[in-house]
């Protein structure tokens, strides 16, 4: 249900960029609390920004005698903005894109926060709501869905050497989709080992296998179900 502001009711507006701020600090938490790049103070800003942005264009120049012609001009340009924030949080880790769910998590946190400053509290929690729900019960529901699916290619190299380094790229430049685990050293030994998720056709798993194993200083490469 939505609240309609009048020019006057500072208080009101008060109680809404408040409400930004909170709503906004429960989604940085969430990411804070998974060593995201952008945690709890950038979406706090994300969302109190956008909220003010929002009531300055609804009722920002009424004080001043002038007449709000179009209030959605500043609001619409928050949208354009908060794209450059969320670009800041995306890069590229061996071939893999990362970052990509808190820069849309920033790009909720917009939403929230215009949410609240144009007189919608009701939809802001609700959004707040289905993004905590996305961000924290939709990956088990996706480890599940993947459970069996796929290629776990375990890698051995020399630890001394660009073994490794030469395996990643060639993973990266394979045309396959996959995602590098993390690296273990084994022990008593002077080698290193890697867990590579592979999602492809089995010819193309197969091809990329072969090319490992080629590589001078891999010393094994072994297949087997992808289980999460």
């Amino acid at each position: 249900m939505a609240l309609w502001l009048g020019g006057t009711e500072l208080v009101t507006e008060l109680l809404l960029l408040l409400f930004a701020f909170v709503l906004s600090a429960v989604i940085g938490i969430e990411r804070e609390r998974r060593l995201k790049s952008a945690g709890l103070r950038t979406h706090i800003l994300v969302g109190l920004g956008s909220a003010l942005f929002t009531l300055v264009s609804a009722y920002g120049f009424a004080p001043l005698g002038l007449e709000t012609t179009d209030p959605s001009r500043i609001a619409a340009q928050v949208v354009t903005g908060i794209g450059f924030v969320g670009a800041g949080v995306i890069f590229v880790n061996r071939g893999n894109v990362v970052g990509l769910t808190t820069a849309a998590s920033i790009w909720v946190t917009a939403a929230v926060g215009m949410a609240c400053g144009a007189g919608l509290p009701l939809i802001a929690l609700a959004g707040t709501a289905l993004h905590l729900v996305a961000v924290g019960t939709l990956p088990t529901a996706e480890r599940l869905l993947r459970r069996t699916s796929g290629t776990l290619v375990t890698i051995q190299a020399e630890r001394a050497g660009d073994a490794l380094a030469r395996a990643l790229e060639a993973c990266a430049t394979s045309g396959i989709r996959t995602h590098v685990g993390d690296l273990r050293s084994i022990a008593g030994t002077d080698r290193v080992e890697v867990g590579v998720r592979v999602r492809g056709n089995a010819s193309d798993t197969q091809r990329l296998v072969t090319e490992l194993a080629a590589l001078d200083g891999v010393t094994s490469v072994h297949t087997g179900p992808l289980v999460q």
